[in-house]
């Protein structure tokens, strides 16, 4: 098994767990969405299959959490109108991976470079910034993959952070992890006349600790502190 890791970052992303009134956002990217973003690089149709793509194994990292904003949105029809609250997530960065067979992971790759149709982080309207494919780690398992990754963060954005930051690892979960929960967001179909998702169980159970000498925070401790009695004192 080998893992393909993918940068997932951008101005806005939104990762939609509500239709309707309410349309909200997870706080890390779903399954559904990284394997709806695949499908649209692979030149996929809805009513294709995605069993292939369903078998990958998913997880991501939290690289910068980001902001929660709410957009209060009007729609109108002849007959109607109505108010919805859409949420998105603004200045997140995720690392992606997906652990699988290196043949696939390669196509998958190849595509996101090339894409067939146009990619967009959860919501049409919330396209990736930058570089989305870093690469095949050969031989890495998910968690491997994930865990070694250097730090995404940007030196400005890593200097306004701790010293040591700790990064939320989530992934699908295995049979012996006992604090596992349930998630819909697992694709069966997406033909807009029956999609179709089923559960996934996620855990939450890994993190990576990174430390951050570029952090003003360490800076500010190691600086001497200035005395402005200390000649007066003859100290």
């Amino acid at each position: 098994m080998s893992t393909l890791l993918l940068r997932l970052a951008a101005p806005m992303q939104s990762w939609g767990i509500d239709k309707f009134e309410r349309r909200g956002t997870e706080r890390t990217p779903t399954k559904s969405g990284v394997i709806g973003l695949v499908a649209a690089a692979l030149g996929r149709r809805r009513d294709e299959s995605i069993e292939d793509l369903q078998a990958l194994h998913f997880g991501v990292r939290v690289e910068q959490a980001g902001m929660l904003l709410r957009d209060y949105h009007t729609a109108k029809s002849h007959k109607s109108a109505y108010v919805t609250n859409r949420y998105y997530l603004a200045d997140a960065t995720f690392l992606g991976g997906l652990e699988g067979d290196e043949p696939i992971l390669a196509e998958i790759e190849n595509a996101l470079r090339h894409p067939a149709f146009p990619l967009f982080l959860g919501r049409r309207s919330c396209p990736p910034e930058g570089k989305l494919s870093l690469g095949i780690r050969a031989g890495k398992t998910l968690l491997e993959a994930l865990r070694e990754e250097p730090w995404l963060i940007s030196l400005w954005s890593r200097r306004k952070a701790a010293p040591e930051v700790h990064l939320r690892i989530v992934t699908d979960a295995d049979g012996r992890d006992t604090s596992a929960y349930p998630q819909r967001d697992v694709p069966l179909s997406f033909d807009q006349r029956h999609r179709k998702y089923g559960f996934r169980r996620v855990s939450e159970s890994a993190t990576v600790i990174i430390p951050n000498p570029d952090s003003r925070q360490a800076a500010l401790e190691n600086q001497t502190k200035h005395d402005p009695m200390w000649e007066l004192r003859g100290d």
